[in-house]
């Protein structure tokens, strides 16, 4: 069983037992192709989500009113991908087996794979929906094929075609947009497709993993991030397209690529904090 962290994110504070949703931070960033610093968004998170109250006016709901279980951040080797990724999937078939729903905190993108590796175990017809500003699709990036830049494409090796769909997808190199017309369901720059959907997804009860890159928020609301691009969405639109998808059956789940210190007026971290408390409050029924 797992201990509760020393500081929880804001209102997350049920035992372990009790709990639905259980938090866990990946503090990695070994993958990161240009500015480093992913790997103390989770902590970030947690510090500064004090400036946030629990209650969510968007939704009407709030967090003291469920029970969510935070239970800090991995100790991770930074030095091997696959060893990290290999602990990350551990404590989410962890998780898992005592039957709450896994929400891993990154740290790069990359670590969704350990995560998406243990949920995918579990719920063989498992299907993600990813938004980001990336198509994460790269075979290899240098030479690595574990690489926040191939994170996806990794994970179309475990679910094949058909059963991963993008959004607010903006940029790639154009082997990623040629693969994705093929194999993925890629909704570029924006939310359009998604009612539709997780309409189909919801009537046919289909299992869910749910990834957010923060970096498919615009730069101008969210310049924190290792590899910022122009052209996103707004905070409101990330919102809204988060309640959508809370509607369906999510099985898994993560926010991932704050780096905090790369926006030194705080209002990165600040909108992380946000976007995760909106994130377990749309998943609380």
């Amino acid at each position: 069983m797992l201990e509760r962290n020393v500081e929880n994110f804001i209102g997350c504070e049920s035992s372990y037992e009790d709990a639905n949703i259980v938090l866990f931070g990946a503090p990695f960033d070994s993958t990161t192709s240009f500015r480093p610093g992913a790997r103390f968004g989770p902590a970030a998170m947690r510090h500064e989500s004090f400036g946030l109250e629990t209650y969510s006016p968007y939704q009407d709901k709030d967090l003291c009113d469920y029970n969510t279980f935070d239970s800090g951040d991995m100790e991770l080797c930074f030095g091997s991908a696959e060893a990290a990724l290999a602990d990350i999937e551990a404590r989410a078939k962890s998780i898992l087996e005592d039957g709450k729903l896994p929400m891993l905190l990154g740290g790069e993108h990359l670590v969704t794979l350990g995560s998406v590796r243990a949920v995918a175990e579990k719920y063989p017809d498992l299907h993600i929906i990813h938004f980001d500003a990336h198509a994460d699709l790269r075979n290899d990036y240098l030479g690595a094929k574990l690489s926040h830049a191939c994170v996806i494409r990794r994970c179309h090796d475990l679910l094949g075609d058909g059963r991963i769909h993008q959004f607010c997808i903006r940029s790639g190199d154009r082997t990623e947009f040629e693969f994705a017309k093929e194999h993925t369901e890629m909704h570029p720059f924006c939310f359009d497709g998604l009612s539709e959907l997780c309409m189909n997804l919801k009537e046919s009860q289909t299992p869910v993993y749910f990834t957010i890159d923060l970096d498919c928020l615009d730069p101008s609301v969210f310049p924190g991030t290792g590899t910022p691009e122009a052209g996103g969405v707004t905070f409101l639109q990330l919102l809204a397209a988060i309640k959508t998808v809370a509607q369906i059956n999510v099985v898994g789940a993560d926010v991932n690529e704050l780096a905090p210190m790369l926006d030194q007026s705080g209002i990165s971290t600040a909108t992380a904090c946000k976007v995760l408390r909106e994130l377990i409050l749309a998943l609380n029924e």
